[in-house]
């Protein structure tokens, strides 16, 4: 017999399926766009991996690019660019409690602090006698093309959340780092490679790890995040084609997401269905682009033995020589990253480690992009998430403790006045007392000699005008430029 009420039982069940299928299509789609980030805020939208920001840069920049050498683990500033003659006088005598007293210092409280003394010789080069120690031979050759800051400051004494503050402005992590602050702003100058390119090497004592979130984009659309290339085998992973499949048939894949993804944006209008666009077009891309990169078969022989250079070895010199050659093809901003600089023992025998591994390669950089034009309009910058204490510390040999109140990095080329040294510690190397320099008025510089005002360079995010000099007071060093 017919039953009505089951009919209408199964059509009702058969109408709900119908149509909630779209509703529960559409919840999966907004969980799958969350976990993806593609739900996140919406900011500006580009359409090309080149553009940069409407009205910048807000002046005429001095430099194109910034090729940021991190010398990761913090190498000391009291064997390299800052000799105290009177630490050295007091070497092994109990180290001035006024100094540190209520001082954050890692992994010496409460022991009896001991001076240690320069464990190698210093001697001045260049017109205007800049001292540089015997540990960096290579670096004295350049001392008239480099600008040395001897008064540097940080905020944070361990190694993670320095590097987070030196690279982001702030210990928060998951903020911008100023790669892609610059990449954002700026754009890059190449369609066939990433404008922001990370690169790592290896060598010395207690190599600290580095995560990627040191080059991520935080609240800025990810297209614009460091893309690390590996040191060894593929450069990038993923990048090469299935087995069988030909570069036609990845091309018309490709244009078919592309298609879908720019139909949903039509809707949605989300930056970071954007950046997925980017993404796949710039894989295929680098499919071709990143094999030529990194093919050292057309440098000359004179170049790589300068550098030291061997494709695919990973090493500090390959990979300065790889940054020259992302230079000229357009990245905008080249991050190297050397991890062996944490002596808290045996400082003498891995400085000569780290230097006999970075000092010759550093200068085969400066020297090639000044020998090809290139240096004028690129900012390098050398040195580490912080410095080392004026300390005694004993690990395997005399080493020295993490240091935030007082070190040196230098900068070349880009608007930077070579030949000079700006700022100095004490006669202890302790805490820095003339010209000091903040991290933030590094940053405010470098986007500065980029054309970049940074009081005028922010997003808005959770309801603040974040920037990468922060809200405290940052200054442009203007004395170091030219």
């Amino acid at each position: 017999m017919f039953d009505f009420n089951q009919l209408q039982t199964h059509l009702n069940r058969r109408t709900f399926l119908s149509r909630s299928g779209v509703g529960l299509g559409s919840a999966a789609l907004g969980s799958l766009l969350t976990r993806d980030g593609l739900a996140a805020a919406q900011s500006k939208t580009v359409t090309t991996a080149s553009d940069g920001l409407p009205g910048l840069p807000h002046f005429a920049p001095k430099a194109k690019r910034v090729i940021f050498l991190c010398m990761a683990g913090g190498p000391t500033h009291l064997e390299t660019f800052d000799y105290k003659p009177k630490l050295a006088e007091m070497d092994g005598k109990p180290f001035p409690e006024s100094y540190t007293k209520g001082q954050p210092i890692a992994q010496l409280q409460g022991r009896d602090l001991k001076c240690q003394g320069p464990l190698t010789k210093f001697r001045k080069y260049g017109e205007n006698g800049q001292e540089i120690s015997d540990f960096l031979p290579w670096t004295a050759k350049i001392a008239d093309d480099i600008c040395i800051v001897r008064s540097m400051v940080t905020e944070q004494i361990n190694h993670d959340p320095a590097h987070t503050f030196m690279n982001t402005g702030t210990a928060i992590s998951g903020r911008p780092s100023m790669g892609s602050w610059v990449t954002y702003g700026l754009g890059s100058e190449t369609e066939e490679l990433p404008g922001f390119v990370v690169l790592t090497s290896v060598g010395g004592r207690n190599p600290q790890p580095i995560a990627s979130r040191q080059w991520g984009t935080g609240f800025l659309p990810s297209r614009y995040q460091g893309v690390q290339f590996n040191s060894t085998g593929d450069p990038v992973n993923y990048l090469k084609n299935p087995a069988g499949i030909t570069d036609p048939q990845q091309k018309e894949l490709i244009d078919a997401v592309r298609k879908l993804d720019r139909f949903r944006n039509q809707s949605v209008s989300n930056p970071e269905i954007d950046t997925r666009i980017a993404a796949y077009e710039m894989a295929f891309r680098m499919q071709t682009s990143v094999p030529e990169l990194m093919d050292l078969s057309d440098e000359s022989k004179e170049t790589l033995e300068m550098y030291g250079a061997e494709a695919g070895s990973g090493t500090y010199a390959t990979n300065c020589l790889l940054a020259r050659r992302l230079a000229e093809r357009g990245s905008r901003f080249i991050h190297l990253y050397h991890r062996g600089w944490d002596h808290h023992g045996g400082l003498v025998r891995y400085m000569n480690t780290c230097c006999g591994l970075t000092d010759k390669p550093t200068w085969s950089l400066i020297n090639d992009l000044k020998s090809r034009g290139m240096l004028d309009e690129t900012l390098v910058i050398w040195g580490g998430e912080f410095g080392r204490t004026p300390m005694f510390q004993g690990k395997g040999g005399a080493g020295r403790d993490h240091h935030i109140k007082g070190f040196s990095m230098w900068m070349a080329g880009g608007g930077i006045k070579g030949g000079i040294s700006y700022g100095n510690t004490d006669e202890l190397g302790y805490n820095s007392v003339e010209n000091i320099v903040h991290v933030r008025d590094l940053h405010a510089t470098m986007l500065h000699l980029l054309g970049i005002d940074h009081k005028r360079f922010s997003v808005e995010f959770q309801g603040l005008d974040t920037k990468l000099t922060g809200v405290e007071e940052a200054r442009v060093i203007k004395e170091v430029l030219t």
